[in-house]
């Protein structure tokens, strides 16, 4: 799935009324199957721009062209329908459900687009090394477990294009691994497009391409 954003900005409103400026992107893309590394500064707006790219929130003004459809003009419920059916993301806090197991967590995230499939979601869990702790709810697994339910979550719906914000920001460096390890080689297999955003150079480095925020996106 190809990616395209041009002319995108976004603010946010400040306590005392004025506005923020935190993307000023003039054009960013990624071809269809490529993986590429972003790298920025903790508060450089790396979480904001995968939030415009994925729908979840709007740019101020500007082009966001997933796989030919520019979410900025979908009205809310088309973008979560667009999000849910084509999109993984892979947060860095997780968002697990604490009530309900690893696999019920993976379900749950199949359901919005209307396709829970029960095999799968096991496959998935087994596939990141979770093939005995299905039942465990997300108390029950250390920090490099939920995180690899969180991949499977967002593998669940056989996106077209994965958003990965720090995944690995949260483990140590053998699950670090892992973890990119399983995004990278799933992604490939499938052709899934990986856009993955890290403040970690060492990370950055394990992928051919690796773009800096700063070189594109100039907030004014």
């Amino acid at each position: 799935m190809s990616l395209l954003l041009r002319d995108v900005k976004k603010s946010y409103r400040e306590p005392g009324g004025g506005r923020l400026p935190v993307l000023n992107v003039k054009e960013y893309s990624l071809k269809a199957g490529e993986q590429a590394a972003l790298l920025g500064q903790s508060g450089g707006g790396k979480t904001t721009l995968l939030n415009v790219i994925s729908g979840i929130a709007t740019p101020d003004s500007g082009d966001i062209v997933v796989d030919g459809v520019n979410l900025a003009k979908l009205p809310e419920p088309a973008r979560d329908r667009f999000r849910a059916e084509r999109i993984g993301i892979v947060f860095q806090t997780f968002h697990l459900l604490p009530a309900f197991s690893a696999f019920e967590n993976v379900l749950l995230g199949m359901s919005f687009s209307g396709r829970a499939n029960r095999g799968y979601a096991r496959e998935l869990l087994e596939r990141v090394g979770l093939k005995e702790r299905l039942n465990h709810k997300p108390g029950q697994l250390s920090v490099g477990e939920q995180q690899r339910v969180s991949v499977a979550r967002a593998l669940a719906n056989h996106p077209k294009l994965m958003l990965a914000d720090e995944p690995t920001a949260s483990v140590d460096m053998a699950n670090q691994n892992v973890i990119l390890d399983l995004l990278r080689d799933t992604c490939r297999e499938h052709g899934v497009s990986l856009l993955l955003v890290t403040h970690s150079p060492e990370v950055a480095g394990l992928f051919d391409r690796v773009d800096q925020l700063s070189d594109f996106n100039q907030p004014e």
